[in-house]
């Protein structure tokens, strides 16, 4: 893991806290940059779970940001207690973001036909007569249109990725590693591949929710 600058000492960061509260915005920046380590500290226990740290430094950065523009002295002693667990519910976000994105999907996916021949998917069995129809109606028609914007917008080696990573089509689901010696790519790059079709996808929708 890349070196960090070395933190601030207590006078320095009361200084610069000052600072900031006085509208000084380079000293907003001095008090992110000299925290990044802290970041880092955080993001490395998430590693083990498979994760890039440069991802993870990336995302947990934005908690560093939010913890340094919402800081009060009034309410806790030291920035670093508070910017920590900003980092860690950024970081956390982003997993339960994960795991709901690729729940909604595979919930969706067909898993037979029903006597009649009409085709059901695993929600019909879970949730059975208590499913809000309003509901299931508007999933079912943002995952349909999720997988036509796969084949849309996103490239080959993109769209083979998100199947294989949130388990589409059937696919199993499996882990950057995994995906990454399938592949034969290294795990980062198989993070940033993922990072940017989900983007492209995020964006999209957007997009499209702001139209009139």
């Amino acid at each position: 893991m890349k070196s960090f600058p070395k933190p601030l000492t207590p006078e320095e960061e009361e200084r610069y806290l000052q600072k900031y509260k006085e509208g000084d915005p380079e000293a907003k920046k001095i008090l992110i940059e000299r925290n990044l380590r802290l970041v880092a500290h955080v993001a490395k226990k998430y590693q083990k779970q498979g994760e890039d740290g440069e991802d993870l430094i990336a995302v947990g950065t934005i908690g560093l940001i939010k913890a340094v523009s919402t800081f009060d002295h009034a309410k806790t002693n030291k920035l670093a207690t508070y910017a920590a667990r900003c980092v860690e519910n950024e970081l956390l976000m982003l997993f339960r973001a994960r795991r709901k994105t690729a729940r909604e999907v595979s919930l969706n996916e067909p898993i037979g036909t029903d006597k009649e021949g009409n085709e059901i998917s695993l929600i019909d069995v879970i949730e059975g007569e208590n499913v809000d129809i309003v509901e299931r109606i508007e999933l079912d028609r943002n995952t349909a249109k999720l997988y036509a914007l796969l084949e849309k917008i996103l490239t080959p080696r993109e769209r083979e990725i998100l199947k294989l990573r949130y388990g589409l089509y059937g696919k199993e689901e499996m882990t950057q590693r995994e995906i990454a010696r399938r592949l034969g790519i290294s795990r980062s790059y198989v993070s940033r591949i993922e990072k940017g079709a989900v983007g492209k996808l995020r964006e999209y929708f957007r997009e499209e929710m702001e139209q009139p």
